[in-house]
């Protein structure tokens, strides 16, 4: 299943990639976040090979209308689709965009697949096991694993266009700290493979956003919480997520930040 996720991601890469060198135009939401048709190419394609793959098991996609809660809350298992993640970052050409492909089971990721088409690079996870692997001239392969917690050189990784009051406050509490930042998913990416300790996003989500990074973090040892202390779940009533922190160890520590900025 693993290897055939990561080639749908793949293709769905080269798909985007046609419209990233030729240039396409941008079209918005109703929320003003960016739509091309490169957002919406890919997830026909996505869903089209999924729905071949493993036809008993149903999407959701963040660029089609999810069903209502009614009809999924009886989902025990579904795919959960970015096909464009960082629209932003694809619209500016700075390479930093993904594709995100996760399988949730009883309302946790168990399998993500993150694919970054400019660079030829997936992450990936299933079976309790998170890896990278480069497709270039000369592939690589690396298992994945977060580092242990230094309290002394603790990285941040904070979004370039979404850092909130509560990360400025963390960053406050933590003088000592360096900072990292990447646009989409790739963010989770850091501190899944050990550059970072983590990462706090104080501004709300979608369960897209993060079920597919949300897999590889805990196959690297590491954890997705909302900012009471519950693991992240999936397929809630409103697909929001709430804030969260993503972290690689020890969340105590964290936690004993964070704990005057949530009360």
């Amino acid at each position: 299943m693993l290897q055939n996720i990561i080639s749908i991601a793949r293709e769905a890469g080269e798909i985007i990639l046609q419209h990233y060198h030729s240039g396409t135009e941008v079209d918005h939401k109703s929320d003003t976040s960016p739509l091309t048709i490169a957002d919406l190419e890919s997830n026909t394609y996505i869903r089209e090979r999924l729905e071949a793959l493993t036809p008993e098991i149903p999407i959701i996609s963040e660029e089609t209308v999810p069903e209502s809660f009614e009809l999924r809350k009886s989902w025990d298992t579904f795919w959960l689709v970015d096909p464009l993640d960082g629209t932003k970052e694809f619209v500016k050409k700075t390479g930093e965009f993904t594709v995100n492909i996760a399988l949730i089971s009883g309302g946790v990721p168990v399998l993500g697949v993150i694919h970054v088409p400019v660079l030829g690079q997936t992450y990936f996870a299933a079976d309790g096991q998170a890896g990278w692997e480069s497709h270039s001239e000369h592939p690589q392969h690396q298992v994945l694993h977060v580092r242990e917690l230094n309290t002394a050189t603790i990285d941040i990784v904070a979004s370039r266009d979404h850092a909130g009051p509560q990360v400025k406050a963390l960053a406050d509490q933590l003088p000592q700290a360096g900072f990292k930042s990447m646009g989409s998913s790739l963010k989770f990416c850091l501190v899944a493979s050990g550059e970072a300790d983590v990462y706090l996003r104080d501004v709300p989500t979608m369960e897209w956003d993060t079920a597919a990074a949300h897999a590889i973090l805990r196959a690297a040892g590491g954890e997705i919480y909302t900012l009471d202390g519950n693991v992240l779940t999936y397929n809630k009533e409103s697909l929001r997520n709430p804030s969260i922190i993503s972290v690689g160890a020890d969340y105590g520590f964290f936690l004993s930040k964070l704990t005057e900025l949530v009360t």
